[in-house]
């Protein structure tokens, strides 16, 4: 079976710099090494008229046709290749379903949320293989019904007849230089050798021992909190009633395998990370530098600020004081979109050969997701650089998720 692959949401290509080690050379261009091909491509940011993110891409792996900048809803998804595995990392959004207004037209989703696109992709492609990422809260959204969300998107992939198992892995446990949470969603077809090899097995032993998370991200062997659920026919009739009344504590590790669910707290064997002091450039040009520091002394500040609720009632808001500089022998904070602007997540660094206050630069936005140097010196301005970099994963997960990939794949 070739090791063919389409990327969802591609941003600036993270899941194809970690699933092929990609590099660039002094010339700025790109060496990528052939562990998978990737087929087709989709990049589509709707907000904005600029395409950064998909210029980036196109700039870093080449004109082609088989890069789509197209709004994924209207692209007709028989017209994407056939490939071995579906990547992407999309957005955590409110998965409910009702029943259409004429019940013939079977079951709605909310318009725009962009699992049912992938979900169409799924049904129209059938690719053996899916790997996706998302932020770690997807496990318990919405609040007032928690865990519907995923186990809407559990039902769905049942249906395709899919089993999943999940693990939401931090990459400073992994070795890497932040703290980023994101739980990774592996989906295998019932037609694959991989899903047979596993049917007899025991649920809690594709989590610990003989998954493809378990054989790659190390952890302890002993699992905590273990709960069980259905999610099948036999239980919910259809995805309205997923919607309706599905509510599941999900833990941070599971497996879904035809219709029943288990779930557990696993804990990671962690290797030792990199710290953001050994990511930092040298000689940073003097704009870096915070001449006026009262503001983010402020804000990563102790505060407990008076606020009403809607109702009328009076309370407090409280922050807890954060590190200020950040501190240089730990990895760094998750990365929001907001970096480099006066917020309270931004990273502050003391410059180790001038002692001051400063940003990190985009070179070491990048270095804290693993993509290299540069890689989104494309022509964007320096604030959609670290945008991107807020948006992106860190690129040696899936790096390392590949690696059993690829045995996966080949013993097809």
């Amino acid at each position: 079976m070739e090791k063919t692959v389409v990327e969802l949401f591609a941003g600036v290509g993270g899941f194809r710099v970690g699933f092929n080690s990609v590099k660039l050379d002094t010339n700025g261009k790109t060496i990528e090494e052939p562990n998978f091909k990737f087929v087709w491509a989709n990049q589509w940011e709707p907000s904005t008229k600029t395409q950064d993110a998909f210029e980036c891409y196109q700039k870093r792996f080449g004109i082609s046709k088989s890069h789509s900048n197209e709004d994924i809803s209207l692209v007709n998804k028989s017209l994407i290749p056939n490939h071995t595995v579906l990547v992407g990392g999309f957005p955590c959004q409110d998965y409910s379903v009702a029943r259409s207004l004429s019940k013939e037209k079977g079951i709605e989703g909310k318009k725009g949320v962009l699992w049912w696109q992938i979900n169409e992709i799924l049904d129209v492609k059938r690719p053996p293989f899916i790997l996706l990422e998302n932020v770690d809260r997807l496990l318990k959204s919405p609040s007032k019904q928690r865990g519907r969300d995923f186990g809407v998107m559990l039902r769905c992939l049942d249906d395709l007849g899919y089993a999943v198992e999940w693990r939401v892995i931090n990459a400073s446990e992994y070795g890497f230089a932040q703290k980023r949470k994101r739980i990774f969603i592996f989906g295998y077809h019932k037609s694959t050798k991989y899903y047979r090899s596993l049917k007899k097995d025991k649920l809690d032993n594709i989590i610990t021992k003989s998954g493809l998370f378990s054989n790659s991200f190390d952890i302890s062997e002993e699992l905590e909190n273990k709960r069980s659920t259905k999610i099948d026919k036999n239980t919910f009739a259809d995805l309205i009633e997923v919607s309706n009344n599905f509510k599941f504590l999900f833990k941070n590790s599971g497996v879904l395998f035809n219709g029943d669910i288990l779930t557990a707290k696993t804990l990671p064997n962690t290797k030792p990370f990199i710290s953001l002091g050994e990511i930092l450039e040298q000689n940073v040009d003097d704009k870096y530098f915070i001449d006026d520091e009262s503001k983010f002394i402020y804000l990563k500040g102790y505060k407990r600020i008076p606020r009403v609720n809607n109702e009328g009632h009076e309370y407090f808001y409280s922050e807890g004081a954060m590190s200020y500089p950040d501190k240089l022998d730990a990895p760094a904070r998750t990365m929001l979109t907001s970096e480099s602007s006066v917020n309270r997540s931004t990273h502050v660094v003391q410059d180790p050969l001038t002692m001051r206050n400063r940003l990190i630069t985009p070179v070491e936005a990048e270095r804290i997701n693993s993509f290299p140097d540069n890689w989104t010196n494309t022509g964007m301005t320096e604030r959609k650089r670290y945008f991107m970099m807020g948006n992106a994963l860190v690129t040696g997960i899936p790096g390392i998720i590949s690696k059993y990939l690829a045995n996966i794949i080949e013993n097809e």
